[in-house]
């Protein structure tokens, strides 16, 4: 149907061009708001009538005359209607909706895909600092990164999956310290272990653990390092690198409980020893956009857009956070990355301003509004009515794995995208377990399972459906689930390009409601034999395209619930 459109569309811009020469680029088919109306809506005559100094009407009278004569059209096409002001509605023929099946059954898992385009992006997420368990917070970062990563993918991107943490620094030091205390003997509570609201202490049990491994002088291995442990309590840097690759550990045992690896890890350590941070600051003294004030460098980011200048250096001789971030955006460019995406929670929002002002005014050719961003809330979680707050394990939060336990990492990750990122949410664990028709993910999976077992009832070969004569496919609940399949690609697009991974969650629950209702209406497997086969192809490509939607989130689609 894909191409169907293309056709359609190439044949309404020859009819803009005699009608206003120049607009033919502009044409649109858009979908009606009222399924009733027609498949496709054309607004073109209204936004003309003006230029043209005619009624609208009349306008839309003059372009359905030239479309009805087009070759497409009358291949197509079975009605051309002009309504209210000027609208001009599209009807297509049966067999026009029935080409999607042939093309899902054709394309399988590359339906909805575009083909490659030779173009790289760079998606960052989840970026825990190596300091704890991850939280429901990473968990909703780890799903949308993921998701936006297959998004892009199916757009022809060659996608790379990267995650960026601090390996030094105050909150790493901190780290290095509880766990010398645990290890020492002491507990929070103790007169020894700091407290207050601002104390810089780790107080989870997952410190203890890694106190009682380290004095055992354990090994453990990341996806990005490993190191041994002396047992040596004395040994505080070797603890802080035991500790860092410990938590690193737990933090590969969350990614992998929720289907996720990660491409590259990126230090931000490597940034000053590899020179990167000093060259970053050089460049933006080279190119003009720094002053010395009260013994600190400021860069002029009001030059950019934002509300003021920013320290870079501090009077001690330190950099501020943002400094760092410039480098390392720099570096994403240099290596090759014509687009950049950061999903970050809504409290970095002030980091944007100032690492986009650095980067325009580091003058190394990189585009304004790079890198993007997808910023997202927080996630209350929900459980026996009662908000739950505090982990066991975690102290202070519940954790990404407490969650994947107590409901399935593909609840977790349809449920954690089933809201535009920067709205609130509340995560329903009862309702994550729910098998009935109030839990979204069950309800699409169901979908997909049902048509699995009315295929195995039918017991024949699925790849022969491809060649089905699909003319006894009349019904108005078959033609609306055509009509659905075939908006899949162009869904695909608009969510990536909008970085919007909930559409695909609002598209798939559609798609498995027009099924149900598809399946209440007609049964599947009758005695015709003509009538059997069309039907089974209808819904072995709704599978398939449910399958292929559930991909994209990272969702299984079981063939038995």
């Amino acid at each position: 149907m894909q191409s169907v459109k293309n056709e359609l569309l190439a044949a309404l811009a020859t009819g803009l061009e005699q009608l206003s020469p120049g607009t033919g680029a502009k044409a649109a088919l858009e979908l009606p708001k009222v399924a009733a109306h027609g498949d496709f809506a054309c607004t073109a005559a209204m936004q003309l009538a003006k230029n043209l100094k005619q009624n609208p009407r009349e306008v839309a009278q003059t372009l359905r005359e030239q479309l009805l004569k087009a070759e497409q059209f009358m291949r197509w096409v079975e009605a051309v209607e002009i309504a209210g002001p000027g609208f001009i509605n599209i009807r297509l023929k049966p067999e026009t909706k029935q080409q999607v099946v042939r093309e899902v059954l054709a394309q399988t898992a590359q339906f909805g895909s575009r083909a490659a385009r030779g173009q790289r992006i760079l998606v960052e997420f989840v970026s825990a600092n190596p300091t704890g368990p991850l939280h429901v917070g990473h968990g909703r970062q780890a799903a949308l990164g993921d998701a936006v990563c297959n998004l892009y993918t199916s757009q022809g991107w060659d996608v790379t999956r990267e995650f960026y943490y601090n390996d030094a620094g105050v909150q790493i030091a901190t780290l290095a310290s509880s766990t010398q205390l645990r290890a020492q003997g002491f507990k929070p509570g103790d007169a020894q272990w700091p407290s207050g609201e601002k104390a810089a202490a780790y107080n989870g049990e997952y410190i203890a653990e890694i106190a009682r491994d380290f004095l055992a002088c354990k090994t453990v291995s990341a996806d990005d390092r490993a190191f041994t442990a002396s047992g040596d309590v004395n040994d505080i840097d070797g603890m802080r690198q035991f500790a860092v690759a410990y938590l690193r550990h737990e933090q590969d045992l969350d990614l992998k409980a929720f289907g996720l690896k990660f491409d590259n890890y990126y230090l931000e350590s490597s940034l000053y020893s590899s020179g990167k941070v000093e060259a970053a600051v050089h460049k933006l003294q080279e190119a003009g956009k720094t002053y010395e004030q009260d013994g600190a460098l400021w860069l002029k980011s009001t030059d950019y857009g934002d509300d003021k200048d920013r320290v870079m250096r501090k009077s001690d001789g330190s950099y501020t956070y943002f400094v760092p971030d410039v480098a390392y955006h720099i570096a994403k460019w240099q290596r090759g990355f014509a687009m950049a995406v950061n999903i970050q929670g809504t409290d970095h929002h002030g980091t944007i301003a100032r690492v986009r002002a650095g980067l325009q005014a580091a003058n190394v050719g990189i585009p304004q509004g790079y890198p993007d961003y997808v910023r997202h809330t927080m996630v209350r979680v929900v459980k026996g009515g009662e908000e739950v707050k505090i982990s066991k394990r975690a102290g202070s939060y519940v954790t990404l794995r407490d969650l994947i336990e107590w409901t399935s990492a593909d609840a977790v990750r349809f449920f954690l995208l089933s809201r535009k990122p920067d709205t609130e949410y509340t995560f329903d664990v009862d309702l994550a377990v729910a098998q009935n028709n109030d839990n979204p993910v069950y309800y699409v999976q169901y979908a997909h399972a049902r048509i699995c077992s009315v295929l195995a009832a039918w017991g024949g070969e699925p790849s022969g459906l491809a060649q089905a004569d699909l003319s006894p496919l009349q019904s108005p609940q078959a033609l609306a689930l055509m009509m659905l399949m075939a908006r899949y690609p162009d869904m695909l697009t608009a969510a990536a390009q909008d970085f919007a991974p909930h559409d695909v969650t609002f598209y798939l629950r559609e798609l498995a409601a027009c099924y149900h209702s598809y399946y209440d209406a007609e049964r599947i497997l009758v005695d015709d034999e003509p009538v059997k086969i069309a039907r089974l192809a209808l819904v072995a490509a709704c599978a398939q395209v449910l399958h292929n939607g559930l991909a994209v989130l990272g969702v299984g689609a079981p063939r038995k619930m």
